[in-house]
């Protein structure tokens, strides 16, 4: 989900560029670091009493109840945060999070829980804690641009919460997660550092409230899915094997968006036909979605993907071929796509699709359309479905967290890390089992190690098919590149929504994924405590 920088904390970074620009002037910042420039700014702020996080960890705890299938349930919510130490116990980073439980769970509890958060990388987890399965959601339609203030916020009949207590976890940094004491901005923002700071929040988590026997799930979205690939296999090397990973339209290998690297296209051609399928652009157009997207996905694997294997070689009646079939799946004119070079990238595509009647369609829900200033434009000049939503989503959060979970502080809930001086992110990783450290991280290897190891470990990939940001056919390459034997293929599981990036928008994909979920949960669960885990035939 595209992040909405506060004024408060862009007028922060102003500031405290200005300040580092007159040390620099002075010549007291010459030749200084990010990293030091971020360490005089934490003091200054500290000795000017600005607001900053608790290094003892606190806790606000509500009670409240919601109706679910005709029956109501009583839990607690808790907001709160989580402090983080280093080997000799000294505080370095303040997790916030908030935690709805059952009644009556108690500490040793057999009761499930789950973790959430969001992607960015940097986000907080706001996104998936307001629109999806809390007891608490913002009512979003099918798709359409939510009305400013007041936002129709309230109980959610399609929660987890019957089968599952949750855990929002918001990103170091962001929400009202930040370092503490002298850590530095490279302590927390990168691949491995952020895993590492997930995977000791939910150890401390389960430690702090006797979670340690509960069936444990971990739900990510967008880059919260690379997050959740090498925080499964992290958890499980500190003593934590889950009992299943929730993959919410996914990205878990950034390799395949090199330039010059003709996979992203293959990837994004199913996403495409869906997209021309539900604005009704195709000539001959298919009963459903999902015939569509068979289709394109048949092209896709066979005359589409050697095509483009051939590169300039490839032969004027190939090409005319080609392009022909992929107009009669896309919506596109076979000129268009040629004058591409059968290469048509994702804002080229959002653009063309409905140009004729001078709108675009949207990045993260392609059934979202909007307006630009200038219809003959390269590409769209915003992206029509996060407008259409971030200003709800941002607001019922605030409202929420300060007067009905009655969290008090004068600290800003930051969208993104990315808002926080010093953000810089360190895309390198060491992926187990590897020969060198990856600098366009995939932890689909990471997942494939975790799922070897422990036997019992369970993935669910979640897609909308009108995904553009993250699109489904990517995630079906990159996770059936795991090399898995027929064991472990068993326990991966696909379904698909009419929905785009965030699919609980969509309400009814939204009641379909709790049922979905549901399931995948119970299945999990009851497996581990049979002790019959699959095996190969």
């Amino acid at each position: 989900m595209r992040l909405l920088p506060l004024v408060s904390v862009a007028a922060l970074m102003i500031a405290t560029a200005a300040t580092a620009q007159t040390e620099a002037d002075k010549g007291g910042g010459k030749g200084k670091s990010i990293e030091a420039l971020h360490k005089e700014a934490v003091a200054e702020e500290a000795e000017a009493g600005w607001a900053r996080a608790p290094v003892e960890e606190r806790e606000v705890v509500t009670r409240h109840s919601v109706r679910v299938g005709g029956k109501t349930l009583g839990y607690a919510a808790t907001a709160g945060t989580l402090t983080l130490r280093d080997a000799v116990g000294k505080p370095e980073a303040s997790i916030f999070y908030t935690a709805y439980t059952l009644d009556g769970t108690k500490p040793g509890t057999k009761r499930p829980v789950m973790f959430f958060f969001n992607g960015g990388p940097g986000s907080a987890s706001l996104w998936l804690h307001m629109g999806s399965f809390a007891p608490v959601r913002l009512t979003t339609g099918n798709p359409e641009y939510i009305r400013p203030a007041p936002f129709d916020f309230g109980p959610n009949p399609d929660t987890l919460l019957g089968t599952t207590d949750l855990v929002f976890i918001d990103a170091p940094g962001a929400g009202y997660s930040r370092p503490l004491g002298d850590a530095k901005p490279s302590d927390f923002y990168g691949v491995d550092q952020d895993v590492d700071a997930f995977a000791r929040a939910i150890l401390r988590y389960s430690t702090k409230f006797g979670r340690w026997n509960s069936p444990k799930f971990i739900l990510g979205e967008s880059y919260g899915t690379l997050r959740a690939g090498a925080l499964a296999h992290q958890l499980q090397e500190r003593g934590m094997a889950l009992n299943g990973v929730i993959l919410l339209s996914s990205i878990m290998n950034y390799g395949v968006r090199q330039p010059g690297f003709d996979q992203i296209y293959l990837t994004y051609l199913p996403s495409y036909a869906a997209t021309a399928w539900y604005h009704n652009r195709l000539p001959s157009r298919p009963e459903t979605v999902e015939e569509a997207v068979a289709a394109a996905r048949q092209f896709a694997e066979g005359p589409y993907a050697a095509a483009l294997a051939k590169g300039q070689t490839i032969s004027p009646e190939e090409r005319d071929a080609v392009a022909q079939r992929m107009s009669e799946l896309t919506g596109l004119s076979a000129d268009f796509i040629k004058r591409a070079n059968l290469r048509v990238d994702l804002s080229r595509f959002r653009k063309e699709l409905l140009r004729d009647d001078r709108i675009t369609v949207g990045r993260f829900d392609s059934r979202y359309t909007g307006v630009d200033g200038d219809a003959a434009g390269e590409g769209p000049d915003f992206d029509a479905s996060s407008e259409a939503i971030s200003g709800a989503f941002i607001g019922s959060l605030n409202g929420y967290l300060t007067h009905e979970l009655g969290y008090k502080t004068d600290m800003t809930y930051r969208l993104s890390a990315r808002d926080a001086p010093g953000f810089e992110w360190d895309w390198s990783h060491a992926a187990p089992g590897t020969r060198r450290e990856q600098t366009t991280p995939n932890t689909a290897v990471d997942l494939s190690v975790a799922m070897r190891t422990n036997p019992y470990l369970k993935v669910l990939s979640l897609n909308g098919y009108y995904d553009m940001a993250t699109p489904f056919y990517g995630t079906e390459y990159d996770l059936r590149h795991m090399m898995l034997e027929p064991a472990q293929q068993r326990n991966l599981q696909f379904t698909y929504y009419p929905a785009g990036h965030m699919t609980y928008l969509n309400p009814d994909a939204l009641r379909q994924m709790t049922a979905d979920i549901e399931r995948f949960v119970g299945e999990a669960v009851a497996e581990a405590r049979s002790g019959t885990p699959p095996v190969a035939p």
